[in-house]
């Protein structure tokens, strides 16, 4: 089972010519109003790659909350989730006609997502635990702690960019990270992918994957380097790629994939997730689950 502690959001997406600079006002040519949120993102994903996926998170007392959760209730993922009294989460996003986007997200109920929400018994070895940077991050660090302790397998995809503390690092067994994230993590002493995996690896014994957009992902597997590369398609929109790319990953991990076939589910589920608008859609695309 994957076990996703994360966020819930409803995007609002606007088409652009082209992502505005500071202080200009475009016009758009389309509107959209999509559930999102990176936890979510990535339960759904995991649930169309083939995993049975529990999802933990918050929601307002609200109209975007019933909204917000339509695509995973229509997958079957199991919700297990508080009704606080803040809005739920949003995202604001310009969507241009190259496909490239620019994202701005209000927490709301997120901010209020707890790491007891999430019982022990979720915890255990044969269950891969699931965690973004879309809720706070010492909810992050204990559930981490606590899935470590019980033998989960924790994976944590460091998105949004964000320093992490040491601490957590250790408590991680496999990191996804992309290239800008991965400079960040390294403190500005990033050289390449190769150079991050095995320093990450040396120092916090943790397993690295480093996205790399059009040219695939990364790896270290026994020792060796892995290099996946997606197959060639016509990008539409690149909102959530990375999130199908870390649900696909660690549903393969979950399955008991090798290193190699779990990059592979994740590029394939990541470059379909291109070639149609919004961040959640049915992104299994026929890739490898393990």
């Amino acid at each position: 089972m994957v076990v996703v502690f994360g966020s819930i959001n409803l995007d609002l997406v606007a088409r652009v010519p082209r992502i505005p600079a500071p202080g200009e006002t475009l016009a758009g040519t389309a509107f959209d109003v999509a559930p999102g949120g990176k936890g979510a993102n990535q339960a759904l994903a995991a649930s169309h790659a083939g995993a049975q996926v529990v999802m933990y998170g918050a929601t307002g007392n609200d109209s975007f909350a019933a909204a917000s959760l339509v695509n995973l209730v229509a997958a079957g993922v199991e919700l297990e989730l508080a009704h606080v009294a803040a809005p739920t989460g949003v995202a604001l996003i310009d969507v241009d006609d190259r496909g490239e986007n620019a994202i701005t997200v209000v927490a709301g109920a997120n901010s209020l997502a707890r790491s007891t929400q999430v019982p022990d018994a979720r915890l255990c070895p044969s269950n891969t635990v699931l965690v973004q940077l879309e809720v706070p991050l010492a909810e992050i660090e204990s559930l981490a702690a606590r899935a470590h302790a019980r033998g989960a397998r924790v994976v944590l995809n460091a998105a949004p960019a964000a320093p992490l503390p040491d601490a957590l690092l250790r408590n991680v067994d496999v990191l996804v990270v992309n290239e800008h994230e991965a400079k960040l993590c390294a403190g500005g002493d990033y050289v390449d992918a190769a150079a991050f995996i095995a320093h990450m690896h040396k120092a916090f014994a943790v397993n690295c994957v480093v996205t790399l957009g059009a040219r695939g992902a990364v790896a270290m597997d026994g020792g060796a380097l892995v290099h996946v590369e997606p197959p060639a398609v016509t990008v539409v929109d690149s909102t959530g790629a990375g999130d199908a790319f870390t649900g696909a990953l660690a549903a393969a991990l979950d399955g008991g994939a090798s290193t190699r076939d779990a990059l592979m589910a994740g590029v394939q589920a990541g470059a379909s997730c291109c070639t149609h608008r919004g961040a959640q859609r049915d992104t299994s695309g026929g890739a490898p689950s393990g």
